[in-house]
């Protein structure tokens, strides 16, 4: 994804500010998403390819001036009204009485019998893990080059990380392919790498010494290259 949704990298943001002794949910409506995010991916409503592309669709300036699980609830509402699990009245509806109604319980605006839940995937299909297809094209050691390009959808591939040179680490076995998955293209799984880069690679004078930075790069986001 090309946007400010892909922040990996990009200058002018200034320091991550920590908050000392932070609590894992900073409000009751974080862990409510939580719940949510996972119920359902356990029962194949989205998947989670699915599920990060919803978010790199949310409106630019929402996305930079709200918190992590706000950019849950806007990725997570849009699948559910794409795949006609929630309609947009009834969304505009219960939005509308919980903004005059805010104690009340989450059942409060709903008259009619809830249907009956999906029934969740087994745990092996929620992995991205799979079977091996082909051989993979590259060793521990081999020098590589990542692609060039400027995908449309989801992706992966860092900008900060297209067409740079780096060095094999570690092969994770054959994983889901996100670019597709996320799509409806299918899984089409392929060899999973652990690419190691240099820090001046990536950053040039602005990298510090001795710095290098591993990524994780599908076997299609790779190219041979030699040592330069």
């Amino acid at each position: 994804m090309n946007g400010v949704h892909d922040l990996g990298g990009m200058h002018g943001f200034g320091p991550v500010e920590r908050e000392p002794d932070e609590p894992v949910f900073h409000a009751d409506w974080e862990r409510v998403m939580v719940a949510i995010q996972r119920d359902g991916l356990g029962r194949g409503v989205y998947n989670l390819d699915e599920f990060r592309h919803g978010i790199e669709r949310m409106d630019p300036a929402h996305y930079l001036t709200s918190s992590y699980y706000e950019h849950w609830l806007d990725g997570i509402t849009r699948l559910l009204l794409e795949k006609g699990v929630i309609a947009p009245d009834e969304l505009e509806a219960r939005a509308a009485y919980f903004a005059e109604h805010a104690d009340a319980p989450a059942t409060a605006p709903i008259a009619a019998p809830l249907p009956e839940p999906r029934p969740r995937l087994p745990r092996e299909t929620l992995s991205s893990i799979r079977p091996q297809v082909a051989p993979p094209r590259f060793a521990v050691g081999d020098p590589v080059l990542t692609r060039h390009d400027a995908p449309r959808g989801h992706t992966r591939l860092p900008r900060y990380a297209r067409g740079k040179r780096g060095e094999i680490a570690a092969l994770h076995g054959t994983h889901v392919f996100p670019d597709s998955h996320a799509h409806g293209g299918g899984e089409q799984p392929q060899p999973l790498y652990s690419v190691r880069f240099d820090g001046h690679e990536l950053w040039g004078d602005a990298a510090e010494p001795g710095q290098v930075v591993y990524i994780d790069m599908w076997e299609s986001y790779l190219e041979g290259g030699d040592r330069g």
